[in-house]
């Protein structure tokens, strides 16, 4: 059914066109067989996923037919797993190969560089194969007894065969946060990461504790990280995030005292508060300031500030 050979040279039949509506379908993947049902029929949207990178095409995502990875010249596929269903009720199935495989003449960029080009369907379903393919990749043993474990549910389940313990996809929930002025309301505080070149500025994040709120996380964060304490916290909006494996959770807040304002020295080498003009300039792409890029929720948090005061 697959081999390690070069698919360059394999036909490319019509796929459906961009993808405008996803339906997880999360019951089909008890149903026997969904996978091999879905990769014998011609109008499967198939989508390979090499570490982090997706095939695009035309600023969406390049869908591959089933035989594309399954005839006898096909790239080697280590995991498939079942997506779900599009606006047709075709099924979407998703081909995890090697980190280094050449996916097909398309542009084949980390999603990180293409997912604000998507439309929502597009880049929910993106998100999600490339969180469930680096699952599948990356937690083949069971972490209590060191079994190989068995893949179930099309994709979405690993069962040890020793132990009898079930495993699901890891998602960990971080925190990331907007900090207001409280004298000023045309002042947004962000901070600079060590491992970011000079200019670029975000908001503020970190992960969840164990046994912590997430009203609790953002306290705790600010104060490590930006030396500040802060009044009302307020959620925004969430957002999947593959890197690692994360649920991003978005807040606003405000300082309680804008001079207590520092950096860590460590994680975070400079903090600042910004001027909303400066960083309408910046969202313009005007300006010596660099901000997240549009797919990110810091993004959304810092347009959202500046749109809000602006109108």
């Amino acid at each position: 059914m697959t081999s390690s050979d070069s698919a360059r040279d394999l036909p490319r039949p019509a796929v459906a066109g961009p993808m405008t509506r996803w339906d997880r379908a999360a019951s089909d993947r008890s149903v026997d067989g969904v996978i091999a049902a879905a990769l014998s029929d011609p109008q499967t949207r198939v989508l390979a996923v090499a570490g982090d990178r997706v095939s695009v095409r035309g600023g969406g995502l390049s869908w591959s037919p089933p035989d594309r990875w399954t005839g006898s010249r096909a790239v080697e596929v280590a995991h498939w797993a079942f997506l779900g269903r599009d606006e047709g009720d075709a099924a979407i199935i998703l081909a995890v190969v090697d980190p280094d495989a050449v996916l097909d003449h398309e542009t084949t960029p980390s999603l990180r560089m293409v997912s604000a080009d998507l439309n929502d369907a597009e880049g929910a379903v993106a998100v999600t194969a490339v969180s469930l393919a680096r699952w599948l990749a990356d937690a083949p043993f069971c972490p209590a007894c060191g079994t190989r474990t068995e893949v179930r549910d099309a994709g979405w389940s690993r069962r040890c065969p020793f132990c009898g313990r079930e495993h699901f996809p890891r998602t960990d929930p971080a925190v990331i946060v907007a900090i207001t002025h409280r004298d000023d309301p045309d002042r947004l505080l962000l901070g600079s990461n060590a491992a970011w070149p000079d200019g670029r500025y975000s908001c503020f994040a970190g992960f969840v504790e164990a046994g912590e709120s997430l009203e609790g996380a953002v306290r705790r964060e600010l104060r490590e990280e930006a030396g500040v304490e802060v009044g009302a916290v307020r959620y925004r909006s969430s957002q999947a995030w593959p890197y690692p494996r994360s649920l991003m959770l978005g807040f606003t807040a405000e300082a309680v005292d804008a001079g207590t304002a520092r950096p860590d020295g460590e994680e975070i080498v400079s903090v600042r508060w910004f001027h909303r003009r400066e960083i309408g300039e910046a969202l313009a792409g005007r300006g010596e300031l660099l901000l997240p890029g549009p797919a990110s929720i810091a993004h959304r948090l810092i347009s959202d500030w500046h749109a809000a005061g602006s109108a």
